[in-house]
């Protein structure tokens, strides 16, 4: 997955360099966005209909992370966004499916540099998807949880609770986005203003089949969305150090659930073995050597349950990071970051066989799953090697390493257990990505 995004990447920036003879634009952002989108899961509201119910909402809202380069009037970017349906109660049982896409974004702007751009763009990416019936109120001791697993049913398609490279099956937007711009006082930087509107769709026919019922309306619909960030518009600086760049980071988590581990020995579970796997995204600007942006990833571990069953222990994370570089030479340079962020941590555990539909609406308890949530802090060591990919030095092809520490804060109790050893301890990352 990183080599073909680098790939489509160096081959998109070239191009652009070719036509851009005549460079003289640039412009980086880092923007968060929300929205809402419409898709009706008519199979499945068939059922329902069948046994009396009413159909489920067809809304889903949005939330995600972006990042956009622009060179010229040609159009990069990034985005990794999160899409949940709204609640629908059955019986004692209670209906959702959420998604999450990791799309890339290749456009072309309609209007020359300024405050107001209008661009036409087209995404194509990855997804994921989960859709569950569990009980309105849930099991939250683990002991108990861990004797009667079975509350409800949980089906997922690249099962990103394993690991974010389960991302899978090919998904494309395309729309249009206009921004604006508002300076920031004693800044270089600007407040971007932005919305989106288009549609979303799986250009593969039953791509999401789950249990003999298509869930591909839940990947797509007609959308629109807002959101807010920060851009650097070239008319704004005449220093090389004022950008915003984006990488794909892999790492290492010195970590284990130990307490854990031992619950479900005592139960009879197979324990998770090695440590946590990392694959995310980190956006990170720099305006005379202050450092800014956000990472995402997932920390994971997953294996066999028992003879029957599965279990994934996955914590999403989101921080918001600042710092300093502190040291550049050529193209070296060292910096110290402080991040501050908000992560879940959730424990599954999933029968391998269960029934088709409608089977599966009348015997529901195979699946199960305990969630929590808290705040994170983290100090890290950021090291990075830029290496020129044009001769006019267009954009660097960007390196990295950082190191640091990770601190749940208060302690994450999963189930009653205390999960420290797990959501906190040292890391080690990797990262390659672009920087305008």
């Amino acid at each position: 997955m990183l080599h073909r995004l680098v790939l489509i990447v160096s081959l998109f920036l070239a191009g652009a360099s070719l036509q851009a003879q005549g460079f003289l634009t640039n412009r980086s952002t880092l923007y968060a966005l929300t929205g809402t989108s419409g898709a009706n899961l008519s199979q499945f509201n068939t059922l329902l209909k069948e046994r009396g119910q009413l159909p489920i909402p067809n809304r889903y809202n949005s939330f995600g992370l972006g990042y956009q380069a622009r060179l010229n009037d040609f159009i990069f970017g990034l985005e990794v966004t999160q899409h949940q349906s709204r609640t629908a109660d059955l019986g004692m049982h209670r209906f959702q499916y959420r998604t999450s896409r990791a799309l890339v974004n290749l456009g072309y702007s309609l209007t020359e540099e300024g405050k107001f751009q209008l661009i036409h763009y087209l995404s194509m990416g990855l997804g994921y998807m989960n859709v569950q019936m569990l009980p309105q109120v849930q099991s939250k001791d683990l002991k108990t949880f861990l004797k009667d697993p079975g509350q409800g049913f949980v089906l997922r398609e690249h099962d990103i609770q394993r690991g974010t490279s389960n991302y899978g099956n090919f998904l494309t937007e395309i729309g249009f986005q206009i921004s604006y711009d508002f300076p920031i006082p004693h800044r270089k930087e600007a407040l971007e203003i932005i919305a989106k509107a288009g549609y979303s769709f799986s250009p593969f026919e039953n791509g999401w089949d789950l249990n003999g019922i298509s869930f591909d309306n839940a990947q797509a619909g007609a959308f629109f969305r807002v959101g807010t960030g920060i851009s650097l518009p070239d008319r704004n600086f005449f220093y090389k150090d004022a950008t915003i760049g984006a990488s794909l980071i892999r790492g290492i988590h010195f970590s284990k659930p130990e307490k854990f581990n031992s619950y479900l020995k005592e139960q009879g579970y197979k324990t998770f073995e090695g440590r946590p796997s990392q694959l995310g995204l980190r956006i990170l600007g720099e305006t005379d050597g202050f450092l800014y942006g956000m990472d995402v990833f997932n920390v994971a571990l997953n294996g066999r349950a028992s003879s029957t069953q599965t279990h994934s222990l996955n914590s999403l994370r989101i921080y918001a990071n600042v710092g300093k570089k502190i040291f550049q030479y050529k193209n070296w340079g060292i910096g110290g970051l402080a991040g501050l962020g908000y992560g879940n941590l959730r424990y599954s555990l999933l029968k391998d066989q269960k029934p088709d539909f409608p089977a599966l609406l009348d015997q529901r308890n195979f699946d199960g799953y305990l969630r929590k949530s808290g705040i994170f802090l983290k100090p890290e060591v950021h090291l990075e090697y830029g290496l020129p990919m044009t001769k006019g030095k267009l954009f660097d092809l960007v390196f990295t390493t950082s190191a640091g520490y990770e601190q749940a804060f208060p302690g994450f109790k999963l189930g009653g257990i205390s999960m420290n050893s797990y959501q906190s301890g040292p890391f080690v990352t990797f990262g390659m990505g672009i920087r305008p």
